[in-house]
């Protein structure tokens, strides 16, 4: 089973709320999902991010794959340079 932490979209139409969720990469966008890792709001000026930091690298760390805009998400967080940072 390959896990990815990936955007759920939520929200109304033409406003959009996002939720970074921990899921299967087989479910759907909006299905089942395995732990809810954090939030995204791009309507808010700038947008507003929450992530749990410690869940991110311990999905991480067990090999779940984050998708490319979840990555720069988490990257300007500065959750991966926290991880390169124990590596050293």
């Amino acid at each position: 089973m390959s896990v990815k932490i990936r955007l759920a979209r939520h929200g109304k139409k033409k406003k959009p709320f996002y939720r970074i969720v921990v899921a299967d990469s087989k479910s759907p966008r909006n299905g089942r999902f395995i732990e809810i890792v954090g939030t995204y709001d791009p309507n808010e000026n700038p947008a507003k991010i929450v992530l749990k930091d410690e869940r991110i690298s311990e999905w991480l760390g067990k090999g779940a794959v984050a998708t490319d805009t979840v990555r720069s998400i988490i990257k300007d967080a500065g959750i991966g340079a926290k991880k390169d940072e124990k590596a050293a």
